[in-house]
């Protein structure tokens, strides 16, 4: 189970440290993608997968399914760990999440999302303070 917030510097590179907790049992590396909210979305292949496999499934000829299917399949790459934990964001993807520096890394039960620090912050802010109105929203959860 990925949970829990972290906070990480990305290099001149374009590497970031990914939590160990994270890390574990994924020698086939992950896969990222753009993700919603301007962050970026990381998989394990294996949820990846799963995950590709609904997008696939959607309707052709809906056009709200191909950009859908376009913006998350299309926008996908493959990363693996370096000896570091480190996995490589590519120019295109750091530049759609606006990432700089420095990255919040976010554990969200399957995935992981990366944010820029600054974003997340706001994000988070905002989020905070409309807690119970979007829980109100939602309903239930059973």
């Amino acid at each position: 189970m990925l949970i829990g917030e972290y906070q990480h510097s990305i290099d001149g590179k374009g590497r970031v440290a990914i939590p160990a907790k994270f890390r574990r049992d994924r020698e086939g590396g992950v896969v990222v993608t753009k993700g919603l909210d301007n962050c970026l979305f990381v998989y394990p292949k294996d949820v990846w997968v799963k995950q590709a496999e609904k997008m696939s499934g959607l309707s052709a000829n809906q056009a709200n399914s191909r950009a859908y299917g376009r913006f998350i399949l299309g926008g996908a790459t493959d990363s693996e760990f370096d000896g570091q934990g480190r996995i490589l964001i590519s120019d295109y993807l750091r530049s759609y999440a606006g990432i700089k520096e420095k990255v919040v890394i976010v554990g969200l039960y399957n995935r992981v999302e990366i944010w820029d620090e600054a974003k997340w912050h706001e994000y988070k802010s905002h989020m905070e303070k409309n807690a119970e109105k979007i829980a109100e929203d939602l309903g239930q959860m059973s």
